[in-house]
């Protein structure tokens, strides 16, 4: 080989190895550039990660939740008693926080903390053993209450007005993010724009408690959504069997709970209401037109009847278009369990009884005996 061609020969190899070296050095920039990326963003999802962890678990929710510290518990059992039960939102993070704030001598005992506690209430109240003060704020909501008679209520309680109380309940981005976080008792169904306020009937007869003087509307509505769902998810099982929606069950249970006080005569009502829907006969109960008029009466009269909406059951074929009011839990019962009987008809006597018939004939002799 030449002089000539060997220095061509070297060139080509130097020029060579400086291309793989700009290759190696382009590849080790790429690669330490993707694990910085990685390094930041996985740095940044552990920040969002712990500091959403220290936070409340829900700011807005004053529900009450009793739990019980057993003697001797260590902090990892506490930590995941209040995990498991919604006051903290991750029992590991606790641990650490417990450890890096030197916080001991934890008390056994029962306590009822609240969702929106700050973890720094929470470890105080465990370590002084006291539970959570006391409400500054008690709302008793009866049993066959409807959404306007609930505005009411809190306008004199709980420092709202009728009018923020309502709007909320009609408010529909607001009903589709409920919809949203309680799937279980909640679907479109109750967007309808027949239905009067969306979450009639689903807000359940209960007392409820609030720790602040002004607390929102938004936080009262979960309140009372959270107690209607844990009153209700154990039956989803039976309104399935039944070939029910939760809106199908809820809107016959506002009905039986309008129509009758005691457990038995509820079951029977309820009897009486699926042997109408049965045969396609209208289910014609006073509390529909009430409901329908918007107004309270002692005595529904014949002209209330041509009320022409979808509430009023004198117009209506099968159930109203969605709940009328509120209702016990053994309404819900009645209808999932109904008594199995052959009435056909009944009437809710001046005398406080209920009379039932199997005819035509026999109702209006006893509606011209007890009603007139």
């Amino acid at each position: 080989m030449s002089t000539s061609e060997k220095d061509g020969t070297h060139k080509d190899n130097v020029q060579q190895r400086l291309e793989e070296a700009r290759t190696v050095r382009r590849i080790v920039v790429i690669v330490l550039t993707v694990l910085a990326g990685i390094l930041i963003i996985a740095g940044i999802s552990g920040y969002l990660y712990v500091s959403s962890a220290l936070k409340p678990v829900d700011p807005s929710d004053d529900t009450k939740v009793a739990i019980k510290i057993p003697m001797g518990s260590s902090t990892s059992q506490i930590a995941n008693i209040l995990e498991e039960n919604g006051l903290i939102e991750n029992s590991m993070i606790f641990r650490f926080y417990i450890k890096f704030n030197n916080a001991t001598e934890f008390q056994a005992g029962e306590y009822e903390l609240s969702p929106s506690m700050k973890l720094d209430e929470i470890i105080d109240a465990l370590q002084t053993g006291k539970v959570l003060k006391e409400p500054v704020i008690t709302v008793t909501i009866p049993e066959g209450k409807t959404v306007e008679d609930m505005a009411a209520l809190f306008a004199e309680k709980a420092n709202i007005s009728e009018e923020e109380f309502l709007d909320k309940v009609n408010d529909r981005k607001f009903v589709e993010k409920l919809i949203d976080s309680y799937p279980s008792i909640l679907s479109d169904t109750i967007l309808d724009p027949e239905i009067r306020y969306p979450l009639e009937g689903y807000l359940f007869a209960a007392t409820y408690e609030f720790y602040v003087e002004d607390p929102s509307v938004e936080s009262i509505i979960h309140s009372m959504l959270k107690k209607t769902q844990a009153v209700v998810e154990p039956y989803l099982d039976t309104i399935s069997e039944r070939d029910m929606t939760v809106h199908e069950a809820l809107t016959m249970a506002s009905l039986v709970e309008n129509e009758a006080r005691t457990e038995e005569e509820r079951k029977t009502i309820a009897g009486v209401f699926y042997n109408r829907l049965d045969v396609g006969m209208m289910l014609q109960t006073d509390p529909t037109v009430l409901y329908a008029l918007g107004e309270h009466k002692d005595r529904v009269y014949h002209k209330d009847l041509k009320v022409e909406s979808p509430y009023n059951t004198y117009y209506v074929t099968g159930l109203p278009v969605g709940p009328i009011s509120n209702f016990a839990e053994n309404s819900l019962q009645a209808v999932l369990k109904p008594t199995d009987t052959d009435y056909m008809y009944f009437i809710a006597a001046d005398d406080g009884n209920i009379y039932y018939s199997e005819t035509y004939e026999e109702h209006m002799e006893l509606t011209e005996k007890y009603l007139r």
